[in-house]
């Protein structure tokens, strides 16, 4: 039952587009003593933060380089994954989408269908490190007025279907830490924590539906269960020269037309 394998790559996409809302930050520092101010673009990198603060605390070596990490910088990572129950759906409704124009299987026309996606939260960490209060302070405050306490990015989540959804990221803590101990030798860092959940979306495969050309009905006056009256048949025709067959013809570009037909069926027995 599992073994039909899909991967829409979603997870991938929401941490992707959580790291792009903080990939332009930037500070200004007085540049000696003038007032002119230079402008630092703060770095970003997925990872945990113990890789920098272990880098900080380092001594530098001649096989290194003869410093240990640039700040401020900027480091994200993801802590877990969790149910959401309370965007919970009904799992057996379905979603019909009209492909792209153009889109065809066996040259026919096809509709996509999916069962309704199941919530998940995911549970992303920004760390902002600095050495003074000023540089972390001026890179809080860009980020902070953009939640309320959440903010909502649009993702393309399925390329078939071309299914975009609205990812709210929620905003849930911050935490302060001043990471200075030892003596003056010690190298300082400031270290801002802020927690936020992705509400995002797992979908499952995208079926592929073509048109239907012909259909069948039986039915009779009454509901006893007996041999069916008239028989109801409606099928796409061709009306090229000559004509094309059935399962290939194209709505959009050939010639077609709906044959109806009825007959008597008393011989025949229906639903069985």
């Amino acid at each position: 039952m599992l073994g039909q394998y899909w991967y829409h790559g979603i997870f991938r996409k929401s941490i992707v587009s959580f790291g792009t809302l903080f990939n332009n930050i930037a500070i200004k520092r007085k540049k000696g003593t003038t007032t002119q101010l230079e402008t630092l673009k703060v770095p970003l990198k997925y990872g945990p933060t113990q890789k920098y603060l272990a880098i900080i605390a380092a001594e530098p070596t001649p096989e290194r380089q003869q410093f240990q990490i640039t700040l401020p910088r900027m480091s994200f990572e993801i802590k877990g994954i969790t149910y959401d129950p309370s965007r919970k759906a009904t799992p057996t409704q379905f979603i019909k989408t009209v492909p792209p124009e153009g889109s065809t299987k066996d040259g026919r026309p096809v509709q996509y269908s999916q069962y309704l996606p199941v919530p998940y939260n995911l549970d992303m960490e920004l760390s902002i490190i600095a050495k003074n209060q000023d540089d972390g302070l001026q890179i809080l405050e860009q980020i902070l007025p953009n939640f309320h306490p959440s903010l909502n990015v649009s993702i393309q989540i399925i390329e078939e279907t071309k299914e975009e959804r609205d990812i709210a990221i929620v905003l849930n803590s911050i935490d302060y830490q001043d990471i200075y101990e030892g003596d003056f030798s010690e190298r300082r860092a400031l270290l801002w924590t802020l927690r936020f959940s992705l509400k995002t979306y797992l979908f499952g495969p995208v079926n592929t539906h073509r048109d239907i050309r012909k259909v069948i009905v039986d039915y009779r006056s009454d509901v006893v269960r007996r041999a069916a009256e008239v028989r109801y048949t409606a099928e796409v025709e061709s009306t090229d020269t000559p004509p094309i067959p059935r399962d290939q013809i194209n709505p959009e570009t050939d010639g077609y037309k709906i044959v109806e037909n009825y007959e008597d069926v008393d011989s025949e027995f229906f639903g069985v």
